[in-house]
C-alpha cells in the first residue's frame, strides 16, 4: 500500500457562519471595489442593515435560505421593489467578496447570487395604495391627434406621484 506524501500545509476551510469581523472585512472589500461615492453610501447602508438583521438571528449560516429569509423580511416591511432589489444586490456582492477573501465557500456564494429580486409591476406604490391599476393607466383613445393634444392618464398619474414625493 502506497503512503500519501506528508504535507505541512494546512487545508483551507471556509466558513458557513460568518461573524461580525468577517462581515466587516467583506464589507470593506465591497466598498473598496466601488468608485462612486453615492454607490458606496448606498451599499454601506444596505450592508449595515443586513449585518444588523443577520446578527439578530441565532447562528444562521450565510447561504441561499438566509438570503431568501432576508428578502421576505424586506418585503414584510413593505419596501418598494427597487429598494428590495438594491439591498439584495448588496447582499449578493457581500457574499461574492466573502468568497473571494476565502471566508465563504464558492458554492454558498453561488447560491446567494441565485436569489431573485422582486418584480416591478410598473405602478408606483403611492398610486397602488390609492387603487390605481396598470390597466387604468393605459390610454383608450385611438386618434393620434387626440393623443398629442391631451395628456394620457399615465402621465397624469406620474405627475401626481412626483408631486407627492
Amino acid at each position: 500500500m502506497k503512503r500519501k506524501p506528508y504535507s505541512r500545509r494546512k487545508g483551507t476551510t471556509t466558513k458557513s457562519v460568518l461573524r461580525l469581523p468577517d462581515l466587516e472585512h467583506a464589507k470593506v472589500a465591497v466598498l473598496n471595489s466601488l468608485t462612486s461615492l453615492d454607490a458606496q453610501r448606498g451599499y454601506r447602508h444596505a450592508i449595515d442593515e443586513f449585518v444588523d438583521w443577520y446578527c439578530l438571528e441565532p447562528r444562521l449560516a450565510l447561504n441561499r435560505i438566509v438570503a431568501l429569509r432576508y428578502r421576505s423580511h424586506l418585503e414584510s416591511r413593505r419596501l418598494a421593489p427597487g429598494t428590495v432589489n438594491l439591498r439584495l444586490g448588496a447582499v449578493r456582492r457581500l457574499a461574492y467578496e466573502a468568497a473571494d477573501c476565502g471566508l465563504l465557500s464558492a458554492d454558498l456564494a453561488a447560491g446567494i447570487r441565485r436569489v431573485k429580486g422582486v418584480k416591478k409591476l410598473g405602478v408606483p406604490r403611492q398610486l397602488a395604495d390609492r387603487g390605481v391599476r396598470p390597466s387604468s393607466l393605459a390610454s383608450t383613445r385611438s386618434s393620434t391627434t387626440e393623443r398629442k393634444t391631451r395628456p394620457s392618464l399615465a402621465r397624469i398619474a406620474t405627475r401626481v406621484w412626483v408631486e407627492e414625493a
